[in-house]
């Protein structure tokens, strides 16, 4: 996606079409110290055939909750599929 989404609603939904476009989804491994704002959380999963990689990048605020939550993807081929699917759930 590339226009930012804002608020718990429009992230609700996102993750709700994500949980139904991933399979086999699992995170793998954790960067950050645990006092920082900054994390970032390396996950592994499946969108229909094709395997992929990917890291969301989350920042917190001072009282703990998610401010902001960046979602990235490789390689290209799983991209593209997960880009279509992602796109006939919200719209």
């Amino acid at each position: 996606m590339f226009t930012p989404y804002r608020g718990r609603e429009a992230l609700r939904q996102i993750l709700a079409a994500v949980m139904e476009v991933f399979t086999d989804f699992r995170y793998v491994r954790e960067f950050g110290a645990d006092d920082a704002r900054d994390h970032a959380l390396l996950f592994e999963a499946r969108v229909g055939d094709k395997e992929l990689q990917g890291c969301d990048f989350l920042r917190f605020d001072e009282v703990g909750l998610i401010e902001e939550l960046i979602v990235m993807v490789r390689p290209m081929s799983a991209t593209l599929t997960l880009a279509e699917q992602m796109k006939a759930k919200l719209t």
